[in-house]
């Protein structure tokens, strides 16, 4: 009787929606999906950006295309995997810019002001991803244990943390950075930046390990009907405080890789690009009630907005114009996301 109320609970769970559904032949209705209705607009978007402008199809700029997708393409997966959980964390932002800000000036002499402890690349780079996880933990103590509404509190953190990269800094810009700091962003192999190449290891290994992996279809569970969950013996703790830990790393990650393009590390690393971000997870299909979504469907709609705005720079579109397409964007995805039923109130 046990395990038949556990199976009854895991099935109340509005999990259909992802990966776990993927066994099922695709009906007309699945092709609807925002995560599929991107494709045609990705192909309209390529043929708008060739015919506007010659340099939209040179090396140099799909080289372009490819850093800036990936850079955001990594934070993505980290708030796609916080979204399906059904949680916020706006904080990522600041985790950008802190964790990689913080283990350079701790770890290594560089110009612009540093303690310069060990000068140590090796010790930066942990110290860069142990900062961030730390963050993500606490993020997830306030929110899981402390019950804090995960909007309010991870924006608390955000303004927390972005006061402490400033206060360190002083405002000023970190540089002169070592390779081992750099190569990540920096470096290409067969003429494609390493940091896309890393982009897509990740969109593999997190799209195996949520459709494959109990804990990632764990995630659709405690995101879809978090009581129906708990009934069939989730940890939803665990995976909570989890989420939150690898989101912090993943966007630790994408600012130790757009530090390495641009070899310096600024107090202002990663303003605003959250909400890049969340406007590209809702472009792929990622619900803001939790339960549904993809990696994938959330990368796709990186590259959207990626190719979006690129087309709008080569067509010399003023840089406050741009912003407020990336507001109409998200709300245009969010009519399609009602429309289509995607993203129903659990």
């Amino acid at each position: 009787m046990k395990s038949e109320a556990r199976a009854s609970a895991v099935s109340t769970a509005p999990i259909v929606s992802g990966p776990a559904s993927m066994g099922r032949r695709k009906s007309l209705n699945d092709f609807l999906q925002p995560e599929w209705a991107i494709l045609p607009v990705l192909v309209l978007v390529f043929i708008v950006g060739s015919l506007l402008h010659p340099a939209f199809l040179s090396f140099d700029n799909f080289y372009g295309v490819m850093q800036q997708t990936s850079e955001l393409g990594v934070l993505t997966m980290g708030l796609t995997l916080v979204l399906i959980a059904g949680k916020f964390d706006l904080s990522l932002e600041s985790t950008f810019g802190l964790a990689p800000m913080l283990g350079v000036f701790c770890f290594l002499q560089v110009d612009g002001g540093s303690l310069g402890l060990a000068n140590s690349p090796v010790l930066a780079l942990i110290a860069i991803f142990a900062i961030a996880a730390a963050i993500g933990a606490f993020n997830g103590v306030l929110v899981v244990y402390l019950k804090f509404n995960a909007f309010i509190a991870t924006l608390a953190t955000l303004i927390l943390l972005r006061g402490v990269s400033l206060g360190v800094t002083q405002g000023q810009t970190l540089y002169s950075l070592p390779p081992e700091i750099t190569a990540p962003g920096q470096a290409s192999f067969l003429a494609t930046p390493v940091s896309f190449l890393v982009a897509l290891a990740l969109v593999a290994v997190l799209s195996v390990f949520m459709s494959r992996h109990r804990v990632g279809r764990m995630l659709y569970a405690v995101g879809g009907n978090v009581q129906a969950a708990r009934v069939a013996g989730i940890p939803v703790e665990r995976i909570l405080i989890g989420v939150f830990i690898v989101a912090g790393v993943l966007a630790a990650l994408t600012g130790l890789l757009q530090a390495g393009r641009i070899a310096s590390i600024p107090s202002s690393l990663g303003q605003n690009l959250i909400f890049s971000a969340f406007a590209a997870a809702v472009l792929g299909g990622v619900s803001l009630n939790g339960g549904r979504g993809t990696i994938a469907g959330a990368c796709g709609g990186v590259l959207l907005l990626v190719l979006i705005q690129n087309v709008l720079v080569l067509a010399q579109v003023p840089a406050y114009w741009i912003s407020a397409t990336t507001g109409g964007i998200i709300l245009i995805a969010l009519l399609v996301s009602k429309v289509s039923g995607a993203d129903k109130a659990n």
